[in-house]
């Protein structure tokens, strides 16, 4: 599953593929340039991405406090010039923050429906290490890959080399590290 010979290429950086062209993670695809966002939409659009899972609340803010500009639209519009669908959703988490189990639970469900699909999907909130490394250390665990720790050690293993962020230990705070330890397989 790690084996970087056989990696999809990547769309851009600060993203890492989970099952490879399948499950794809990362940070925020947006920008306040609009060419950087219509570069990354094409860019995920041309790595097969179908299926997007946003984290991050719409009431979220930089540190400036301005809003973070909205790429939906713009994906949309690249997605139908391809002539291929594209599916965004935001299932919001509160950022350093762990959703309920249930949230959890149905957050994994999307992503294994989408795998099983063969409907590649992208997991992203901003940075792309404390809500999306969670949920992505809780879909390994979930899924045999790594039980307590294992879990999150193999999820930053995926990241090296991948995520030019991955010096910066995913999921980010205790609670999201707690909530991956504690996540077993079937959940």
């Amino acid at each position: 599953m790690n084996n970087a010979r056989h990696q999809p290429q990547r769309p851009f950086p600060r993203s890492y593929w989970v099952v490879p062209g399948l499950f794809l993670a990362g940070f925020f695809p947006g920008s306040i340039h609009p060419h950087q966002t219509e570069e990354r939409g094409r860019a995920l659009i041309g790595c097969g991405i179908r299926q997007i899972i946003n984290l991050m609340g719409s009431d979220e803010r930089d540190h400036f406090g301005n809003p973070f500009p909205s790429y939906e639209s713009q994906f949309q519009q690249l997605a139908v010039q391809a002539n291929i669908g594209l599916r965004c959703q935001r299932i919001p988490i509160r950022d350093f923050s762990v959703p309920s189990p249930a949230q959890m639970a149905a957050i994994l469900d999307q992503i294994d429906e989408a795998i099983e699909a063969r409907s590649p999907i992208y997991l992203h909130c901003l940075g792309g290490k404390g809500r999306t490394g969670t949920v992505v250390g809780c879909w390994l665990a979930r899924h045999g890959k790594g039980a307590n720790e294992e879990a999150i050690t193999l999820l930053n293993q995926l990241r090296i080399g991948q995520d030019s962020q991955a010096h910066i230990a995913a999921p980010e705070t205790e609670e999201q590290r707690e909530m991956v330890r504690n996540w077993r397989g079937g959940e």
